[in-house]
């Protein structure tokens, strides 16, 4: 039986996750460094901040010599960006409000605490969660489960009463290790990600409905 529900933040409540991966591909051209679409996604998506830097440090060992270096063209390439979109996903804020009405709700997010502060208080959120966890509380990041059974932990419930909520193939292969039910968000205009190994795919939260006993609606049978 499901007694909790988890969500990760980019990708899943808000549309900056591809942001992301082209503030990172433009602070990196910046230096000269060719940096492909494909590239920046697979180096960015769904992975902690520290962790992204070390695949770009490895991969362009010249651009920026340590994170501190790269914080003023990402934060402003970032900032530009998001000056462009509306970022938030309101599909899967509308379903967190109302499993929050019922059920303990977290944020687990591979950000920094203080980025996620500011987001979940941007998205009007912030007093329906029970706690979010950062990349500081956490290591290794994902698809390693460290995140979801601190999580877990904190809920105090077996990691198995927890249904996450993600948009990577890093995040499923956590929640799946972590031996939680996970519902992956395929959004139609997502970078192509495997969500092979989720329970179910949707590329709307807003179709989700808990079943009668607390967990996951079945998967459909057409």
């Amino acid at each position: 039986m499901i007694k909790a529900y988890l969500f990760d933040l980019d990708g899943t409540l808000q549309d900056t996750e591809t942001l992301y991966v082209e503030a990172w591909q433009r602070a990196y051209q910046d230096t000269g460094c060719e940096v492909s679409r494909e590239d920046a996604c697979a180096m960015v998506y769904g992975r902690a901040k520290d962790e992204v830097y070390e695949s770009f440090r490895a991969r362009f060992p010249g651009a920026y010599p340590d994170p501190r270096s790269l914080e003023e063209p990402l934060a402003r390439h970032f900032d530009a960006l998001r000056q462009t979109r509306e970022i938030r996903i309101h599909g899967s804020i509308a379903l967190l409000e109302r499993l929050a009405a019922g059920f303990p709700v977290a944020v687990v997010s591979g950000n920094a605490r203080r980025d996620i502060e500011e987001a979940v208080a941007a998205l009007g959120i912030a007093d329906k969660l029970s706690f979010f966890l950062g990349c500081e509380d956490y290591a290794p990041g994902k698809p390693d489960p460290a995140c979801f059974l601190l999580a877990a932990r904190r809920l105090g419930l077996d990691p198995g009463e927890c249904l996450v909520f993600e948009d990577s193939s890093a995040g499923v292969r956590a929640a799946k290790a972590a031996g939680m039910t996970c519902i992956a968000l395929r959004r139609p205009d997502s970078p192509p990600q495997d969500l092979s190994a989720a329970d179910r795919i949707l590329d709307d939260l807003a179709g989700f409905r808990p079943s009668p006993a607390g967990g996951a609606d079945p998967p459909p049978t057409d």
